[in-house]
């Protein structure tokens, strides 16, 4: 009966290997303008370590559905199918263009939990809010406007309004919501892409300078995200938004009925999952890959939300 629960401890080392195989594989297309090459590399990668390990693992968060994605789609199977039962939340390239441009924070990312533990976010956008760890339960929701979230915030550290310091996607659908945050007198860290980032940039407040995440993005990401806010702290809040019925009729799809429901973290992530990260280009969660005549060298951080454990694992990788 043993070899069938999930020994987070035990699995963890394995997806940290899995995250290094993506990012090394990405390596190469750093720079070269060709997102779907990079993209490609660490699916192909990605796959091919996940098939080593022994589960029985389902991709619940992907590449997209079966019809759009070759590989590590939606409700492919993983694994060597011996051991556990687990769900996979994964995004091989977060940031392809980040890549392709050579830009800041590009990852490599994959989560891992018991089966039945990850919500089936279907690929619509999802309006996120998250914050960092030492605060009071729900102290600030998506039922408030931007500003009030500011003002609660700033209240709940004993600050000003302009020492807080919030992180948004670069998108003309903010510009409303960076223009009322701008009133505040908050400061605003606009990304380009990779929302996971994003939001783990606030669970690391003193390192990153970031206090808050808010504003549209993708409903899968907003899992993966909600994976590692699990094991590094902080409050997060989603909540699916639809453009039409075909986006409904997805949600159908996964299993939603109430789409208006707002999900903390909690609700995303249900029961104890790992989480790692390998970084692909240089970022303020982690440094890129570093190229050398001889070798790779990657640096990955790898979580238990257990045990709320994070460790930062640099992999030394000959080339060939």
């Amino acid at each position: 009966m043993a070899k069938t629960d999930f020994n987070d401890r035990t699995l963890s080392l394995g997806l940290a290997r899995v995250s290094e195989a993506a990012a090394i594989a990405s390596a190469l297309w750093i720079g070269r303008g060709d997102e779907k090459a990079a993209d490609q590399a660490a699916v192909n990668a990605m796959r091919e370590q996940l098939n080593k390990l022994d589960i029985k693992g389902v991709v619940v968060i992907g590449e997209g559905e079966r019809d759009e994605a070759p590989m590590l789609f939606i409700g492919e199977e993983v694994g060597s199918g011996t051991g556990p039962d687990v769900d996979i939340a994964l995004d091989p390239l977060e940031g392809t263009t980040l890549t392709a441009k050579d830009m800041p924070n590009a990852l490599t990312v994959i989560a891992m939990g018991p089966r039945g533990s990850m919500l089936h976010a279907p690929d619509v956008y999802m309006e996120k809010l998250a914050i960092g760890p030492g605060y009071p339960e729900g102290i600030v929701s998506l039922d408030q406007t931007p500003g009030e979230r500011v003002r609660l915030l700033a209240a709940a550290r004993q600050c000003t309004t302009s020492d807080i310091t919030v992180c948004v996607l670069d998108r003309p659908r903010h510009e409303a919501m960076i223009a009322e945050l701008r009133d505040t007198g908050a400061a605003i860290r606009l990304i380009t892409d990779g929302d996971v980032a994003g939001v783990i940039h606030c669970a690391e407040a003193e390192q990153t300078g970031i206090d808050m995440y808010m504003g549209l993005g993708g409903a899968p990401e907003g899992v993966l995200a909600a994976a590692a806010l699990k094991c590094m702290g902080g409050q997060m809040w989603g909540r699916l938004t639809f453009r039409n019925d075909d986006e409904k009729a997805r949600a159908a799809k996964a299993g939603i009925t109430d789409l208006d429901r707002i999900y903390s973290r909690d609700d995303m992530v249900t029961a104890d999952v790992i989480f790692a990260a390998t970084g692909v280009t240089d970022g303020s969660i982690l440094p890129g890959i570093k190229r050398e005549p001889t070798h790779l060298t990657t640096e990955t951080i790898l979580m238990r939300s257990k045990t709320g454990s994070v460790r930062r694992m640099s992999y030394r990788n000959p080339r060939h």
